[in-house]
């Protein structure tokens, strides 16, 4: 462990402080992937039980993703200067709410109807209120990634952040693998044949997950620390100045200004192209993968959940080595290891597409995630880095824009594709293109500094 202030005791404190951010910040954000992801294993379910079509389900990915992406925009400008601890637990109490209310959604569709009214009308209003409890869902959900970025760059040395922050982007993989296996397990217990995967069960897909968080809510509330200096401690060691290149010194009472220090940097405009690529080519999976791995591989839920929380599990092995190479390898300049990660992406993914149903499909689709999740992270960790610490809500949060239009568009895309075609041969092409593309806007970004800090 590598030592960062001259007084033993402030240092013993402050790696402490900063090991109990990460445990906890880990859990925070697993627990809002628990209360997002559950809602792609209860679509079968909405979809057979209720009626809700591919088409109306493709509508609230696409009303969702745009309203997270502005959400975690929004909150991340708002998260860089409030408490950290609060604002994260106050959004997950809320989307633990909103997960109750999506397993009454039935009664509260009922509640805007009258008698003898005909079936289209009641999956019309459905559809409306479903959509409405994923928007609101959304929205709140984008309260997670902002305190949780905010608390990374306040407490890890830029020349560890791409390690670091990746090994705290598992909390991805790690909350859409076990939602995965669990939701895939719940679906599967209301089967009786094949075609009535889930019927009933999809209210249990969202109240499990709010009843898990609900215990992790006090155990952040309890257990999450603020910044450094709302603990007592001082700052990272040489993160005090930027480069004078960026025009934002820091100076005591003086913010730099956000013009300056994000949206007018041409790299971050770059990096949220990346991440539109990136999200779009995620969605895929974790929006559609439950239903395209039925009906384009013929498995039952409980399997489909095995494959994507494989998937997700191959994310987590994919981002520690991608944060571990970049700052052992490529000087911390993440965007060369992304153009070599989207690339590979592309090929797995018409390799999944070319495969016949079984284990090989399997691991291809398992080798993307692997491949994926590393840009994934390392998108977060250059914004962060080249805007620095002061401004790494706002710069996530920006990117992270472009991100959620990118879920939208797949999304809607994607169910439009599979329900006009029939099948899934055009969505995973169309995908896998777009891979394509994010590799083309990552070697647009070769030469780009590994950081905004010292002079």
């Amino acid at each position: 462990m590598k030592k960062l202030f001259d007084d033993e005791v402030i240092d013993r404190r402050f790696h402490r402080g900063q090991w109990r951010m990460l445990g906890m910040t880990i859990i925070g954000y697993t627990l809002f992937y628990f209360l997002r992801k559950n809602f792609s294993f209860a679509m079968p379910g909405l979809e057979q039980d209720l009626g809700v079509s591919k088409s109306m389900l493709g509508n609230c990915l696409f009303a969702g993703g745009i309203v997270y992406g502005i959400s975690k925009f929004l909150n991340g400008f708002i998260g860089d200067r409030v408490n950290a601890r609060k604002m994260l637990c106050f959004g997950l109490a809320i989307c633990v709410c909103v997960n109750i209310a999506f397993g009454f959604a039935a009664e509260i569709a009922g509640l805007f109807l009258g008698e003898g009214v005909d079936a289209a009308s009641r999956v019309a209003t459905l559809a409306v209120v479903i959509g409405g409890l994923y928007v609101l869902s959304q929205f709140f959900q984008g309260t997670g990634f902002p305190p949780c970025a905010k608390l990374l760059a306040f407490w890890i040395p830029p020349n560890e952040l791409a390690t670091k922050m990746n090994l705290w982007n598992t909390s991805h993989s790690i909350g859409g693998g076990i939602v995965a296996k669990i939701c895939g397990v719940i679906m599967g217990l209301g089967v009786i044949g094949s075609a009535n995967q889930g019927i009933g069960m999809w209210k249990w897909c969202f109240w499990s997950m709010a009843a898990l968080g609900f215990a992790g809510l006090v155990l952040l509330w309890l257990w999450l620390p603020g910044t450094p200096e709302e603990e007592g401690l001082p700052p990272v060691p040489g993160t005090e100045t930027l480069n004078t290149e960026s025009q934002t010194t820091m100076v005591k009472g003086d913010r730099p200004s956000v013009w300056k220090g994000v949206f007018s940097h041409p790299a971050i405009w770059v990096l949220g192209c990346c991440n539109f690529t990136i999200n779009a080519v995620r969605a895929l999976v974790a929006d559609w993968g439950p239903t395209m791995l039925q009906e384009a591989k013929h498995l039952t839920s409980s399997e489909a959940g095995t494959v994507i929380m494989a998937f997700e599990f191959a994310g987590i092995a994919g981002m520690l080595l991608s944060g571990w190479v970049t700052d052992r390898f490529a000087g911390g300049r993440s965007p060369r290891v992304c153009v070599f990660l989207m690339a590979l992406t592309a090929l797995f993914l018409w390799l999944f597409l070319k495969l016949p149903t079984g284990a090989a499909s399997g691991a291809a689709l398992c080798a993307v995630g692997f491949c994926l999740y590393g840009p994934q992270a390392l998108t977060g960790v250059a914004a962060t880095n080249l805007c620095g610490k002061q401004f790494a809500g706002t710069s996530i949060g920006f990117i992270s824009l472009f991100s959620y239009i990118g879920v939208s568009i797949s999304g809607k895309v994607c169910g439009t594709l599979a329900q006009s075609t029939g099948g899934w041969q055009m969505p995973v092409t169309v995908i896998a293109s777009t891979a394509v593309a994010g590799m083309v806007f990552f070697l647009l970004l070769w030469g780009a500094k590994a950081d905004n800090y010292g002079e």
